[in-house]
């Protein structure tokens, strides 16, 4: 039985019952500022941005803000790679703000964090909210649970004052888990999903919706960079694009459908051979996922054409031999995408190398993949809500 219901009476006993009343969203009219990027030491000056943007203004049907160094209309928030195997940035929630560190997840649309009541070995380790200790907290009686592919969690659904960066969201719905399982040695708090709010499993309004629905985000767009970097210069930024993270020209690849992050793969080639895809595919843009999944039997050819062995849940390769291994391509609205050898293989603890491609088991009448960090870190992608689309560029 869910324990959102010991969170419940607990709560109850310690507020009136007014805490249980739904009301409407509090509307705000925040202002949006810039605040100070990490510096990305992998960045190197691109070509002259000013044609550069001027045809991406005439692609856009809404004006995208020129970025300058000085100030702009657009909010960037720093994230932390974590072993490339996932990115977390930090956020506040409450009054006094509570600091949480959290998943930036395009594959799924619920924001939660852990309860103080929560009890689970998981959420011992990780930053627990205290809600009596925030003046602008509000409880509801709506439960919920959501399972992903590392872990699962199970939770109420809240209401507080979210901040990322200087966006700021008041009476945010959101949810507190008050159960977790599989997330043990997960260095994040929580997650903040970025997808549609169709799929919410908390049907409660996206903090990204709320924010695009008030106005307080100048374009209803978020964007990705991925550093290479262990640490610092990986950013996810909101309400425009900063066209210095990226070079060339953005390629906008339709979504299959609106309500979702996933696109049409017209073919995946390896040494100019077409291993995957053949008929065309789906695709996620995932960011909250380190690897490459697609069906079982293609990941197992791709495996055995570099040589990989398996060794528990990984397959290996001879951490000399990367450089030697081909590049695997992915043709996305007639555009390749090249993954080299370097980007796909990653070296674990013990200095050994292991692919990032990884069996996606899902039930679907056509081949679907995941392209996540591994692809992403040599892609800056945009989130074009307002057009339904995906804008995909070599990153710097």
């Amino acid at each position: 039985m869910l324990r959102s219901q010991t969170f419940l009476s607990t709560w109850s006993q310690e507020r009136s019952m007014k805490w249980l009343v739904l009301l409407g969203l509090v509307a705000f009219s925040e202002c949006i500022f810039k605040i100070p990027l990490r510096r990305v030491k992998t960045m190197r000056k691109t070509l002259s941005g000013k044609n550069m943007l001027n045809n991406f203004l005439k692609e856009h049907p809404y004006k995208l803000s020129q970025i300058s160094l000085r100030g702009s209309n657009l909010t960037t928030l720093p994230l932390r790679n974590i072993w490339d195997i996932f990115y977390i940035g930090t956020i506040t929630i409450g009054t006094p703000p509570q600091e949480f560190q959290v998943v930036f997840d395009t594959a799924s649309s619920d924001l939660w964090v852990p309860s103080i009541v929560c009890n689970s070995s998981t959420c011992s380790t990780h930053v627990r909210f205290r809600h009596r200790q925030s003046s602008t907290f509000r409880l509801t009686n709506k439960t919920f649970g959501i399972t992903y592919g590392s872990g699962r969690m199970k939770g109420v659904v809240v209401h507080d004052t979210v901040r990322i960066g200087d966006l700021v969201s008041t009476d945010q719905p959101f949810g507190l888990s008050v159960a977790e399982y599989g997330f043990e040695g997960r260095r994040f708090d929580g997650v903040l999903g970025l997808n549609y709010p169709n799929i919410s499993f908390s049907k409660a309004i996206p903090i990204f919706d709320k924010l695009k629905n008030e106005g307080a985000i100048s374009e209803p767009v978020f964007a990705f960079y991925l550093s290479k970097d262990k640490q610092k210069g990986s950013v996810v930024m909101f309400g425009g694009v900063d066209h210095r993270y990226y070079k060339g020209e953005l390629n906008w690849v339709p979504l299959i459908r609106a309500g979702d992050w996933s696109v049409h793969v017209d073919r995946i080639t390896m040494k100019g051979e077409v291993i995957g895809c053949s008929d065309g595919c789906t695709a996620m843009v995932d960011t909250g996922s380190s690897n490459i999944q697609g069906p079982g039997r293609v990941i197992d050819n791709i495996h055995k054409l570099i040589g990989a062995t398996p060794r528990g849940s990984k397959h290996y390769v001879s951490c000399s031999a990367v450089n030697a291994l081909p590049s695997i391509i992915f043709t996305i609205n007639g555009i390749n995408y090249p993954v080299p050898a370097p980007a796909y293989v990653l070296k674990d603890f013990t200095g050994n190398c292991y692919t990032t491609f990884k069996e996606k088991r899902v039930r679907r009448s056509t081949e679907f993949w995941i392209l996540g960090e591994a692809f992403l870190r040599l892609y800056f992608s945009v989130f074009d809500r307002g057009n339904d689309r995906i804008g995909l560029a070599p990153a710097v």
